[in-house]
């Protein structure tokens, strides 16, 4: 490791008040309340679509954009919320996530038109960047070694619970109309969880923020956030809007911006200030590998899409049905992040590669099943879910595990915005072969070969993910926490 390096993986953090904190576990289960909204919004506003299309009378472009505008701000601008975290406090920045996303969430089930929907999940998102990257900061702040492992391993739990949550109480709230409320429910649940993240973290959560603390550098923020933008947007509404001019136009700005932002933060690193990306993390090679597995690894998400549109235009599911056809995925994958530590010590180095196979081993038995109407999908989906939940906080803990705490919100942030880079990928590449492959066809066997062929593409990137583990250093030793 270069001598940069190990300057930039300094603890250069204003610590609570010693490294040992009595409440961190306590502080942990804060966090990850408030880790836990953002999930459960995205996917319990996915199965309230048809009832929102319905009654504020969106086109399927407004509708689609309910999904998209959230999707696209949230991948945008997480990398500058974990850097406002290492600059203004963590903690703060957390508090100001939780309360904006809880009144962001209030705007959303008032909305009275598509419009005030759409302008309130932007806000949301904007919220949730700033709260969600300080989560994985405060935890590689809070607990290193064995224990780091652990946390690492319950944040990928929530995710599976808050899919599982989201899935049932989507086809619940809608269908059970509460006090008389049909989509609007779906947000206003989000209050509630809110009010307790924000009034836990009063408590039981330490400030932090880097010794060095600066200003924010404004002029690589817009930057980044303009190439970010314009990559991110064409991915997600490319093929729904056939791909126009001015969207290409788009992706060529992208490269411009990423150019120029990239010139520039080297030109700040260089005169010694303090610039929005330190380029010289991606010397660590478990870093730079890292960021790399988690853009392969998160374009599975277009999965979700694909399996629910063979559920429900191919089988002709109910959307409640199809939530409840993901549960062995979620539950398998839920039990098995939970649990990810206890597997870390049996498998040590082979973690990683272990769970990329049982995701290709569960996700070829999901396709081959579909292609061939078999029986075993359910089995298929409990593999892939188990080596998802293995997988998913080992590649986290690759990306934060050796940056300092100096830079621990900046790391959270790039991790988050390569799952979400890779989300778009997915939903582009992969979803886009599945439209290709069903073409104007229409009946369970067309959507059985779409689904199957797209699910190949899936099944190709996870081999690539588990060759890429292969390749992934051993961890530098840590002090665990006393």
């Amino acid at each position: 490791m270069s001598s940069s390096t190990q300057e930039l993986n300094t603890a250069t953090t204003e610590l609570p008040s010693s490294a040992a904190v009595p409440t961190r576990w306590l502080a942990l289960a804060v966090l990850l309340t408030g880790a836990f909204l953002p999930i459960l919004d995205f996917t319990i506003v996915n199965l309230a679509l048809p009832s929102i299309r319905q009654s504020l009378g969106a086109t399927s472009a407004q509708v689609q954009f309910v999904i998209s505008a959230y999707a696209a701000t949230y991948a945008v601008m997480l990398i500058t919320g974990g850097r406002l975290g290492d600059l203004l406090g963590r903690k703060r920045m957390f508090l100001i996530g939780v309360a904006g996303f809880s009144v962001a969430s209030l705007l959303c089930g008032f909305a009275a038109s598509p419009t005030a929907l759409i302008l309130g999940r932007i806000l949301q998102a904007l919220m949730a960047t700033m709260m969600a990257p300080q989560v994985l900061a405060s935890i590689r702040i809070l607990f290193t070694g064995p224990e780091q492992t652990r946390a690492l391993a319950l944040y990928g739990a929530t995710f599976g619970l808050a899919n599982i949550c989201g899935q049932l109480l989507g086809g619940f709230l809608v269908f059970a109309h509460p006090f008389g409320f049909a989509w609007q429910s779906i947000f206003f649940i989000n209050i509630p969880i809110g009010i307790a993240a924000f009034v836990g973290a009063v408590f039981f959560v330490k400030e932090s923020r880097s010794l060095h603390a600066r200003k924010l550098d404004f002029i690589g923020a817009i930057l980044l956030s303009v190439a970010l933008g314009c990559l991110v947007y064409p991915l997600i509404e490319g093929r729904e809007l056939g791909w126009p001019k001015w969207m290409m136009g788009m992706v060529c700005l992208c490269v411009i911006s990423l150019l120029g932002f990239i010139r520039y933060e080297t030109c700040l690193s260089s005169k010694g200030l303090d610039p929005l990306v330190e380029f010289a993390l991606f010397r660590n090679r478990r870093f730079s590998l890292g960021i790399l597995m988690g853009l392969v690894f998160y374009m599975l998400s277009a999965f979700y899409l694909t399996f629910s549109l063979y559920l429900q235009a191919g089988l002709h599911n109910t959307s409640l049905q199809a939530g409840i056809a993901m549960l062995p995925f979620a539950v398998s994958f839920f039990f098995s992040s939970a649990a990810s530590a206890l597997d870390t010590r049996r498998l040590k180095s082979y973690v990683l590669p272990a769970g990329f196979a049982l995701q290709v081993i569960g996700f070829g038995i999901v396709a081959l099943c579909a292609r061939y109407q078999l029986r075993g999908i359910e089995e298929g989906l409990a593999c892939a879910g188990i080596g998802f939940g293995i997988v998913m906080p080992r590649v986290i803990k690759a990306v934060i595990g050796d940056i300092g705490e100096r830079h621990a919100g900046l790391a959270a942030g790039m991790v988050m915005t390569a799952l979400q880079i890779g989300s778009a990928l997915g939903i582009a590449i992969v979803g886009g072969s599945f439209y290709i492959s069903l073409g104007a066809r229409t009946g369970l066997q067309a959507y059985a070969r779409a689904f199957s062929n797209s699910m190949a593409i899936n099944v190709a990137l996870l081999v690539l993910g588990c060759v890429l583990s292969l390749c992934l250093p051993g961890e530098r030793p840590t002090t665990p926490v006393r």
